[in-house]
C-alpha cells in the first residue's frame, strides 16, 4: 500500500531549476533513499513533500490527504528529524523530548523514544554536553516523539564517525521492524545499500532510476572483477593475463605490475582455468579476491559522476 505519492514535482529559485520533474511513490513500511550528487534536488523534493516549501507545480498524496486540504492531520502523521538548532541546548534530552510532546495531541512516552535511541543512561545530561553522534540520534527521537507513520530523515549521519554512523543504521533499522515508513536521503553509498528496500537516484532535478539496490546491481551488470597477485613477479602475471585473454569467459584484462585484474562474467570458472594455468607453470599466487558491484558503481554509471563523501 502506497503511503506517498508524488508527481510531477518542480520548484524553481530565481534562474535555477532546483527540482525539474519529480514523481514517486512509497509503499508503507520501506525504507525509501533518495541519492544524488550535491544540488541534484534532493533536500528542496523532501522539504516539498514535508511542506516546508511550496511547490511551483505537481502533486503530494499521502494517502487520500494531500497539503492543501489536510494540513493539520498530515503533521500528525509524519515525523521530521529537525536541525540541531532547533534543540534547547540547556535542557536534557529527556527536557526536550516532554517539551516537543506537548505540541502534539498524542506522544509516544519518553521512556520509549529515550530507550529506541540509547540515550537513557545521558537523559539528564544537557544538550550541550551530549556528542555528534548522541545529538543526531535525539534529532531522530524528535522526529518520533508524535509517534508518526512517516519518518523523514535528511541526512543523519552526515559529518559522523562510523561507529555512531552505524548506531544510527540500528535506530532506522529499529523503525522498520516497528512498521515505520522512513524517507532518507544519504551522502554515504554503503548506507543506502544496507539500509534501503528502494533507492531513488536523483540528478540535475530528474529521476534517473529507482529500484532495489541489489537489482540496480544486477541491471547494471553480471561481470565482476577478479584480482590475483603472484608472488612470482611481472612475468607470471604477463602470461597469466595472455591466458586470461584466451578464455571466453573474460571480457577484458588490466595489468598492474605483479596483479592482474580481469572482468568475467564467471568468477568461479574463470578461477578454475586460472589455477590450473598456475599449477602448470608452478606459479604462486599471493592474494585473490572477487569484487562484487556496489551501489557507487551504479550511481556513477547512471550519472557520470563519481561520489564523494
Amino acid at each position: 500500500m502506497n503511503v506517498l505519492e508524488v508527481k510531477n514535482l518542480q520548484k524553481t529559485f530565481g534562474s535555477i531549476r532546483a527540482v525539474e520533474d519529480i514523481s514517486f511513490s512509497v509503499e508503507a513500511g520501506e525504507v525509501f533513499t533518495i541519492i544524488g550528487p550535491n544540488g541534484a534536488g534532493k533536500t528542496t523534493t523532501l522539504e516539498m513533500i514535508e511542506g516546508l516549501v511550496t511547490p511551483d507545480q505537481g502533486e503530494i498524496h499521502f494517502g487520500e490527504m494531500n497539503w492543501g486540504n489536510h494540513a493539520v492531520a498530515i503533521k500528525m502523521q509524519i515525523g521530521v528529524q529537525p536541525q540541531s538548532s532547533a534543540m534547547f541546548d540547556l535542557l536534557t534530552p529527556e527536557e526536550n523530548l516532554d517539551l516537543f510532546a506537548t505540541f502534539y495531541e498524542k506522544a509516544r512516552p519518553t521512556e520509549e523514544i529515550l530507550e529506541l535511541i540509547n540515550l537513557t543512561e545521558h537523559r539528564k545530561n544537557q544538550v550541550k554536553k551530549l556528542s555528534g553522534g548522541q545529538r543526531q540520534r535525539l534529532a531522530i527521537g524528535l522526529a518520533m516523539i508524535s509517534d508518526p507513520d512517516i519518518i523523514f530523515l535528511d541526512e543523519p549521519t552526515t559529518g559522523l564517525d562510523p561507529q555512531a554512523r552505524r548506531h544510527i543504521w540500528d535506530i532506522i533499522l529499529e523503525l522498520k521492524k516497528l512498521g515505520k515508513t522512513t524517507i532518507l536521503t544519504t551522502h554515504y553509498m554503503e548506507e543506502a545499500e544496507k539500509l534501503s528496500d528502494r533507492v531513488c537516484i536523483v540528478d540535475q532535478g530528474n529521476i534517473v532510476t529507482i529500484d532495489t539496490p541489489s537489482a540496480l546491481i544486477e541491471k547494471l551488470t553480471k561481470e565482476r572483477e577478479v584480482r590475483l597477485s603472484f608472488l612470482d613477479g611481472e612475468e607470471a602475471a604477463n602470461e597469466a593475463d595472455v591466458f586470461a585473454n584466451n578464455l571466453d569467459s573474460v571480457s577484458r584484462t588490466e595489468l598492474e605490475g605483479t596483479t592482474l585484474k580481469l572482468w568475467t562474467i564467471k568468477p568461479e570458472d574463470t578461477l578454475l582455468d586460472l589455477f590450473k594455468f598456475t599449477k602448470e607453470r608452478e606459479y604462486q599466487v599471493e592474494q585473490v579476491s572477487i569484487r562484487e558491484m556496489s551501489l557507487e558503481d551504479v550511481f556513477i554509471a547512471f550519472t557520470g559522476k563519481e561520489w564523494r563523501d
